[in-house]
């Protein structure tokens, strides 16, 4: 390396390095802590960036909502944004397809909201979460997919999703409640981390067996499943 280049690479890191500073100075003045003790500062930062587990495609956690038997030899795990198109026609696939293959498989549903294009998604999410305390996560899954094209539009949706609430019978002020509750927001918000681990860039995003299918038409799922449950039914 010669001198100038080696004098390139040492301002090069000494900007970085001052970048890096700012940056940490900005995130401490925003949350005002500057002043605080070690033990303190500690504990806020903590509290601030502890996240909650994730959970892989492979994996069935207690929170996960899942169709069909958990013994069964496929696991599909459906990664689903509520105001995703794509994922309305991936939910109606399934439920087409869903008694040929319930026997050798069991479906677990997860949330991946994608805000940054669906405004109204990541509300959806929290309201299938607050209807499930009641026991009605898949009714209201159902709802909002099968009316997506009018909530889908609309400025407000929280009026839109009590209706629904109403119509399943639903205690209204108590979803309310849920909606805001800190385990729900953790619930989908782990969702989506534990999905961008896994390799998740786009929904529907289907896994069998932890296998991300490239193109989850009704064919392509149901080849998969027969085959993986072909290959442990051999091996079990």
């Amino acid at each position: 390396m010669s001198k100038r280049e080696d004098q390139k690479k040492r301002k090069e890191e000494k900007q970085l390095a001052a970048q890096q500073k700012l940056q940490t100075q900005k995130v401490m003045m925003k949350f005002g802590l500057f002043g605080v003790g070690p033990v303190l500062l500690v504990f806020v930062l903590y509290t601030l960036l502890s996240q909650g587990r994730t959970y892989s495609p492979i994996e069935i956690a207690e929170t996960d909502h899942l169709r069909g038997n958990a013994e069964n030899l496929v696991s599909i795990v459906v990664y689903s944004d509520f105001q995703c198109p794509a994922c309305a026609t991936e939910h109606e696939t399934m439920t087409q397809l869903w008694p040929r293959i319930e026997d050798k498989a069991h479906l677990i549903v997860r949330h991946y909201p994608v805000t940054t294009t669906h405004a109204h998604s990541w509300t959806a999410a929290l309201y299938a979460e607050a209807a499930s305390r009641q026991g009605r996560f898949w009714d209201m899954h159902d709802y909002l997919f099968a009316y997506q094209p009018i909530w889908s539009g609309l400025s407000n949706v929280e009026a839109e999703f009590e209706s629904y609430a109403l119509e399943l019978n639903l205690d209204v002020e108590q979803l309310r409640s849920d909606v805001e509750a800190d385990d729900v927001i953790e619930k989908v918000r782990n969702d989506q981390r534990g999905g961008t681990s896994a390799g998740v860039r786009s929904t529907p995003a289907v896994f069998v067996n932890g296998r991300l299918l490239a193109r989850p038409s009704r064919a392509r799922i149901t080849e998969i499943v027969e085959e993986e449950f072909a290959e442990a039914a051999a091996a079990g």
